[in-house]
């Protein structure tokens, strides 16, 4: 069963639309309103060189939910790289991250697209 806050693996979508594809983790944000199985994930890197502040969160193997993330090496949660997925395309739960992390992600999200907080500009990224 797949719930909010679950760290999941996935074959992430490139926006290239390139065929290559990369299983890789992602955080489930939230069940997409309507009757279909689609969850808006939004993607994790191992990638730290990509973080961007002020819009992506990282986990540090220090911190005290790494472990419980199920995550083999520090990485990023990519605030701006989401996606929505059918349930099904959801390879399986590997861990989970804290609700203050979700909530903290999430209201990252809102904040870069509303452009209401100092969240760079999508010209900056």
């Amino acid at each position: 069963m797949i719930e909010e806050g679950q760290i999941v693996l996935l074959r992430f979508p490139y926006v290239d639309n390139t065929s290559t594809v990369k299983v890789r983790p992602g955080v489930v944000l939230r069940k997409v309103p309507g009757g279909r199985n689609d969850w808006l994930v939004c993607m994790i890197s191992s990638q730290l060189d990509q973080f961007m502040v002020g819009v992506d969160d990282a986990i540090f193997s220090e911190d005290p939910g790494f472990k419980a993330s199920g995550l083999k090496v520090p990485s990023v949660i990519r605030v701006c790289r989401i996606a929505v997925c059918h349930g099904p395309t959801l390879l399986g739960a590997i861990g989970r991250i804290d609700e203050a992390r979700l909530d903290r992600v999430r209201r990252s999200l809102v904040g870069w697209i509303s452009g209401e907080s100092s969240r760079p500009e999508l010209s900056d990224l």
